[in-house]
């Protein structure tokens, strides 16, 4: 079967120490500090077999997210972007969903406690939890310690059929009568988790009629407007420089949007909610170092108390931050990862057949053929926000 899939050469820094949890040659949690000299290519692959507890999925559609643009991008010296969890070969995708073909006899839905049917539509969570070691015993399952991740660390879903565990599905049926492309929406559903894990999970969510901000207009930003905008928030405001990206944040229920390198931060926001400030900031920009300086005034020179700064982009950039600020305003920077367990993914297929259309956010459609050069057009591309590449 055809796949799209990515190589890169192990070369850790001089000042790099393995971790315990990393495997020489082969696996690490730190990507950038390890891989130089990405290649993507479309290859050919067996078609996989799948283990008793697993299911046979069709891929139908997949997304590229930021991270698989992340993991082909590489800096001067050639070491990737990505500074998470990684082992190379890999065939990339995650954001995916497609059709059962084949299933295993233990393969459970986790809703029904029965078997899945053949033909049933689902997505899938794209982290690999173990369900065995403390965090999962404690229910971070985000934060296994045997964590593998499909389309980082194992084979994904740009690929034409891909075997998974059966407890990481979830059956996209309830999106039919709603939507005449339930696979286009059902490709949405994790990185519509993701920002569901960050500002309802993680941050706590909002009470109807608080206010929010949201820093980058990204794909995860997006749907962190949607939802909070979904949830009540009175004024959802989005800090956005690029102008396709403004547009999209307004049709994703943003009331205002605005351009921090041309405006003044903390004035739009004190000009934008009568000088009350945020109930909840989410930093989904990867540039903390810059950013952070703007939300932490914000929350100083508002009179909102109680704040929540949610972190979700991924970076590897010390954030400035000032103690005595969050301090006497009541504040808290958590960080959000993932988007597994916590009820994430049905409650957003849930949120979806109520009416929570993600599908905006698709603004290119594309064929397995054209995913490397796609990849690389990312990562200069501000026009496009989500690329869905039709598979099935």
């Amino acid at each position: 079967m055809k796949v799209v899939e990515l190589s890169a050469s192990w070369d850790p820094k001089p000042d790099f120490k393995l971790g315990f949890k990393d495997i020489d040659g082969k696996l690490t949690y730190l990507g950038s500090q390890v891989w130089r000299n990405p290649v993507t290519k479309v290859a050919e692959k067996q078609k996989p077999q799948i283990k008793p507890n697993e299911v046979l999925v069709k891929v139908k559609r997949c997304g590229i997210c930021g991270s698989d643009v992340h993991m082909n991008q590489s800096y001067d010296d050639g070491y990737i972007f990505y500074p998470g969890l990684t082992a190379f070969p890999v065939t990339l995708g995650h954001e995916f969903s497609g059709e059962i073909v084949e299933i295993g006899e233990r393969a459970i839905n986790k809703r029904t406690s029965k078997r899945f049917e053949k033909g049933e539509p689902v997505t899938v969570e794209e982290m690999v939890w173990c369900g065995e070691c403390k965090p999962c015993c404690d229910g971070y399952p985000n934060h296994c310690e045997r964590l593998q991740e499909i389309g980082f660390s194992i084979n994904g879903a740009f690929a034409e059929y891909i075997a998974v565990p059966a407890k990481l599905c979830w059956s996209l049926r309830k999106l039919e009568e709603k939507y005449d492309d339930i696979y286009k929406i059902g490709s949405l559903v994790e990185p519509t988790s993701v920002a569901y894990n960050a500002v309802i999970e993680r941050g706590g969510g909002i009470r109807p009629g608080e206010n929010v901000v949201i820093l980058g207009a990204g794909p995860i930003g997006l749907a962190a407007t949607k939802i909070l905008k979904t949830a009540g928030a009175a004024v959802v405001i989005v800090s956005e420089p690029e102008e396709h990206r403004a547009v999209l944040a307004k049709k994703m229920g943003a009331d205002y949007v605005f351009n921090p390198i041309k405006e003044n931060f903390v004035e739009r926001i004190k000009d934008l909610t009568d000088n009350e400030g945020a109930a909840l900031y989410l930093e989904a920009t990867g540039l903390p170092q810059v950013v952070t300086p703007d939300i932490q005034n914000s929350i100083w020179e508002c009179t909102a108390v109680n704040s929540t700064v949610v972190i979700v982009a991924r970076a590897e950039q010390n954030m400035p931050v000032c103690g005595e600020y969050f301090q006497v305003k009541r504040a808290r920077i958590v960080g959000a990862q993932g988007h597994s367990g916590h009820g994430t993914f049905p409650n957003v297929i849930s949120s979806m057949a109520g009416g929570m259309d993600m599908t905006a956010m698709i603004t290119k459609e594309i064929s397995l053929d054209e995913v490397p050069e796609n990849l690389t057009l990312l990562q200069t591309d501000r026009e496009n926000c989500k690329i869905s590449t039709i598979i099935g």
